[in-house]
């Protein structure tokens, strides 16, 4: 049976949430492809005026794809966006490009909300921290990469 391709731009637009599987690695740790689902839910011009730092959305790259990032700045300019794998900022983007909002994630089959005091300090944390990010996932990395060479060598 071949796949149903679904648009999940129209489906927010006619005000529907949608349920995702991210692809690739720039929103690591929150995101690990094939592992999670995002709960995306569509966003009136209302709630694009209450977007503020931290939240997570869906939006559309100029001539590009759909993209899910955290944002970092506000400025009258635009939203100024960054994967959480990330440290440089994408911006500024316009609010007519933004099609959504994260409102939960799925994690071995149990939903968590955004709005979890958890996620909003780790994910606050998170944000504070991009500056030294580069430095903290290489650290992250290699221990990683130390424990795995010493559990084969036992």
């Amino acid at each position: 049976m071949a796949e149903q391709k679904v648009d999940i731009e129209q489906l927010l637009a006619e005000g529907r949430s949608i349920q995702i599987k991210p692809q690739g690695t720039s929103m690591f740790p929150l995101f690990l492809e094939g592992r999670d689902e995002a709960v995306i839910a569509p966003l009136t011009e209302s709630g694009r005026a209450s977007l503020r730092c931290g939240d997570v959305v869906l939006y559309r790259r100029d001539h590009g794809i759909l993209v899910l990032h955290r944002i970092s700045r506000c400025t009258s300019k635009g939203f100024y966006l960054v994967g959480d794998h990330q440290s440089e900022l994408e911006g500024p983007i316009r609010g007519d490009q933004i099609r959504g909002i994260l409102t939960g994630f799925i994690r071995s089959g149990k939903y968590c909300s955004v709005r979890h005091p958890v996620y909003i300090l780790a994910s606050r944390c998170w944000l504070v921290l991009r500056p030294l990010r580069p430095g903290i996932l290489w650290f992250l990395h290699w221990v990683k990469d130390y424990f795995r060479k010493s559990s084969s060598d036992r």
